[in-house]
């Protein structure tokens, strides 16, 4: 009985493997490309393995290996405050929004979903945030705008609806106060969808680049992914505009698409460690979460 339990699982394990390859076939490609001459891949497109291993595309994005490494740094900092930022503003936001005891409970929840549906637009963001608000040339420019995502709030909320009212009920006979409710109850119950939404705010932080363009001036404060759009861009235009920097000369032209895979590769790494910690919850938590309400 048991060796045939074993085969009857082989065909879903191959199935599982073959699967798993197949997920990692685009990543294996970008690596590829990211160390495959530019003329090669004019000439043959992309391959599983490079003709020649060239790292011209990586000496020329660790040209200033300096600023690459302040992006870096300052990203990991945008990243781990404004991840654990907004994943305390997000599930204190949604706790009140969640239960019909709370007076106005109505209204939040129609305020929060307003501005899921209408926004004042781009200007108007702008002029807030640089006149009003002075978000400029600092690590808050990068963090605030983004603290308080209104379908993160809606995604806790519906989860917290799920969680039974007795313990609640419960709680407060024991003589046990709201936050202490939240902090040593609600919070430690809704790890599944806590974890969804810190997964979506780090990729959102470490992926962005929008605020760096809209409210950063000082060179020395642009995180990782502007500044890596930065040099593709420039790129871009030296091909274009027909010049060749001292770097690239050996290999005849600038590695434009070769760079762009660079990019990929450099930038890809925190979310690969940050997600095997997540993964987990992450299908309880964003199911959950979407379908009770």
């Amino acid at each position: 009985m048991h060796k045939k339990i074993k085969w009857a699982n082989l065909p879903i394990a191959a199935f599982l493997v073959l699967f798993a390859l197949i997920c990692v076939l685009p990543f294996w490609l970008v690596l590829s490309g990211s160390l495959t001459g530019e003329s090669e891949i004019m000439a043959y497109g992309y391959g599983l393995f490079p003709r020649k291993v060239d790292f011209t595309a990586y000496r020329i994005l660790l040209n200033d290996a300096g600023r690459i490494l302040s992006g870096y740094k300052i990203s990991l900092i945008v990243t781990i405050t404004g991840t654990a930022l907004s994943v305390a503003v997000v599930s204190l936001a949604a706790w009140p929004i969640s239960q019909e005891r709370v007076k106005y409970h109505s209204f939040l929840n129609f305020f929060v979903l307003f501005t899921m549906l209408f926004n004042g637009g781009m200007v108007p963001w702008f002029i807030v945030c640089r006149n009003m608000l002075h978000l400029t040339d600092s690590i808050l420019a990068l963090i605030l705008p983004y603290l308080a995502n209104a379908w993160f709030i809606f995604l806790v909320r519906n989860y917290y609806r799920g969680i039974p009212a007795e313990l609640v009920e419960a709680a407060k006979i024991d003589g046990a106060g709201e936050y202490r409710i939240f902090l040593k109850i609600i919070f430690p119950l809704a790890k599944p969808v806590i974890a969804t939404i810190s997964l979506f705010a780090c990729l959102n932080y470490w992926n962005d680049w929008w605020l760096g363009i809209m409210l950063i001036d000082n060179v020395d404060m642009q995180p990782l992914q502007l500044l890596l759009r930065t040099i593709t861009s420039n790129v871009q235009f030296l091909n274009s505009a027909g010049n060749v920097n001292a770097v690239a000369q050996a290999a005849g032209s600038i590695p434009s698409e070769g760079i762009k895979m660079a990019t990929c590769i450099a930038t890809i790494g925190p979310v690969i460690l940050v997600y095997p910690f997540v993964q987990k919850y992450f299908v309880k938590g964003i199911m959950v979460g979407a379908v009770k309400g």
